[in-house]
């Protein structure tokens, strides 16, 4: 007798609203487990929308636009100045160039101005500064630097060794009560342009002769207010100038057009600073307004 078979158990049919409730339930499981766990994903609502960059709007897009500035290139502007040529009749002993005789150096420079001449002969108030000796090339030999004081202004020369010759290698004028210092073999001349503003100009050799790099103006002092404090507080952020090249021609002033931070006091520092007792002029303060009746 065949033994009776075991009924077959049917499937349970699992409702889809009921998977639908469970994959809810995970979800907010997931995401209640991603807030509490650092790293996790974080819902900080809706994205903020992204604002296109700035672009400039000509008022007047008809006119011709005016050229970009061109960064200053080691050795511009010499292709159109002549090299430096020897002073004629001067020689230097044993290639030492703090043999030189100063004074002989600039009877003899042909680019000396007339005003320098004088100084050389009797002018009581002029004066030829003691030589200085920097190395302003990177050679490893020093350059003779030279500053004649005129009745108006300073001019400082620069001459370098060239076998047994020497070449002028800058010749600028600056104004009375100037400084000058080396950082390295970069010379810069510090000029009181006003009574709290001081501008640096930055020269480095290009290979022919020294040139004007960059120039900076700064303010070195608060500006007197009404009540007699400073009136803007702090001193202006210098702003800088680039200059292609040589901007300084022999025998004629640079324009001051509006430095690195002043040299430590390992740089040496050559030329003169503000002659002691000569008053320093003071912004005056702007007068009160009168009351009106």
């Amino acid at each position: 007798m065949a033994a009776a078979s075991s009924p077959r158990r049917r499937p349970v049919a699992v409702p889809v609203a009921a998977l639908a409730a469970l994959a809810v339930l995970v979800a907010l499981a997931a995401l209640a487990l991603g807030r509490a766990t650092p790293g996790g994903l974080q819902d900080h609502g809706a994205a903020q929308p992204v604002a296109p960059p700035l672009v400039a709007q000509p008022l007047w897009p008809d006119l011709a636009a005016s050229p970009p500035p061109r960064p200053p290139a080691t050795g511009a502007g010499t292709a159109t100045q002549a090299p430096p040529q020897p002073v004629p009749d001067v020689t230097v002993p044993g290639r030492d160039i703090r043999t030189v005789d100063t004074r002989a150096v600039l009877a003899k420079d042909s680019t000396v101005s007339p005003e320098e001449r004088r100084a050389l002969d009797s002018c009581p108030v002029c004066e030829v500064r003691s030589p200085q000796f920097r190395d302003l090339t990177g050679d490893g030999r020093d350059e003779l630097v030279v500053a004649v004081a005129t009745p108006g202004p300073v001019v400082l020369h620069v001459y370098m060794l060239a076998d047994d010759r020497l070449l002028p290698i800058l010749q600028v004028e600056v104004l009375k009560g100037f400084s000058a210092a080396t950082v390295g073999s970069d010379l810069w001349l510090y000029e009181p342009t006003g009574a709290f503003v001081r501008t640096s100009s930055h020269y480095q050799w290009d290979g022919v002769r020294l040139g004007l790099l960059e120039r900076k103006v700064e303010d070195t002092g608060p500006i007197a207010g009404p009540g007699g404090g400073a009136a803007n507080g702090s001193a202006q952020t210098p702003t800088s100038t680039p200059t292609a090249g040589p901007a300084v021609s022999p025998g004629a002033h640079a324009p001051v057009v509006p430095k690195p931070a002043a040299p430590d006091a390992g740089s040496g520092v050559v030329g003169s600073s503000p002659k002691a007792g000569v008053p320093v002029p003071v912004r005056p303060s702007s007068a009160p307004s009168e009351a009106k009746p």
